[in-house]
């Protein structure tokens, strides 16, 4: 847990949960839509800029949680790359061919994918969960037996994690040994599966009841432990992130850091 505790608690920790979350959607369909080349690689490093600015985090932190997202860019980059479609050749070898056009497609589809990444990673550290669905139900609405469900669900998460452990610690107890391959591979399912999947059915069966006792299937107004509002704070990301993006597609329009624009009848929009 050490790792996911930040340094400081920037003022992004503080704006409404919900509505950060659908601001921050809205950018990344913006990222998901556009296939400017400049645009994507300007809204990439907005993205990085901001989680090094307000997720309070250190910077080798940061860098121990960006590491997954360089072998993502490669695989998604590659995979374009090495097998996309594209009339400037420009090397190839069997079924692999290289164009111009794959590359920067490749290139392309990998920015917006880390991006989406950068964004998800900013949203999932400065953000509780509790505080995420209590503001759903109370600024956007949420039915209470879903928004209770899903807060449920994850205070669950801790109990199995510790269920395992004590699964682990009672077999190594027992001495019990696993045969090598595909065969140990079952024994390990079977001796974990069945024990943890009918305490979960056990754990949730009890859940569902407490639920109908309290009556959070009926649609009416209720009073919640933790408060959420709007602030001031949401109106400045609102504004933040709008000129930002504006910025980022000036920028890429007339000071590109690199330029490359896919033939207009070979155009697609990569999703």
């Amino acid at each position: 847990m050490e790792l996911f505790t930040p340094q400081k608690e920037t003022w992004f920790y503080h704006v409404n949960p919900a509505f950060k979350f659908f601001i921050i959607f809205a950018a990344l369909l913006i990222t998901l839509f556009n296939r400017h080349f400049a645009f994507a690689l300007h809204l990439l490093l907005i993205y990085i800029l901001l989680l090094v600015l307000w997720s309070g985090y250190s910077w080798r932190k940061l860098l121990l949680l960006l590491a997954p997202f360089v072998l993502i860019f490669i695989s998604t980059a590659s995979t374009m790359i090495l097998f996309g479609k594209g009339e400037v050749i420009w090397w190839t070898w069997g079924i692999i061919k290289i164009s111009e056009e794959s590359f920067f497609r490749g290139l392309l589809l990998s920015m917006k994918t880390v991006s989406f990444g950068v964004m998800g990673l900013l949203f999932v550290l400065t953000t509780k969960p509790l505080l995420f669905f209590y503001a759903l139900m109370q600024q956007f609405h949420l039915p209470a037996k879903y928004g209770y469900s899903f807060i449920a669900a994850i205070r669950l998460l801790p109990t199995v994690w510790e269920e395992f452990h004590t699964r682990t610690n009672a077999l190594t107890i027992r001495g019990v040994r696993y045969k090598a391959g595909i065969q140990g591979i079952y024994e390990r399912i079977r001796l974990y599966a069945v024990p943890l999947l009918a305490q979960s059915i056990r754990r949730a069966q009890r859940i569902a009841v407490a639920m109908e006792a309290k009556q959070f299937h009926i649609s009416s107004s209720r009073t919640y432990y933790y408060a959420t509002s709007y602030s001031r704070r949401d109106a400045v990301l609102l504004i933040t992130l709008v000129v930002l993006l504006i910025f980022a597609y000036v920028s890429a329009q007339y000071i590109p850091l690199f330029e490359w624009e896919p033939p207009v009848h070979q155009a697609v929009i990569l999703q």
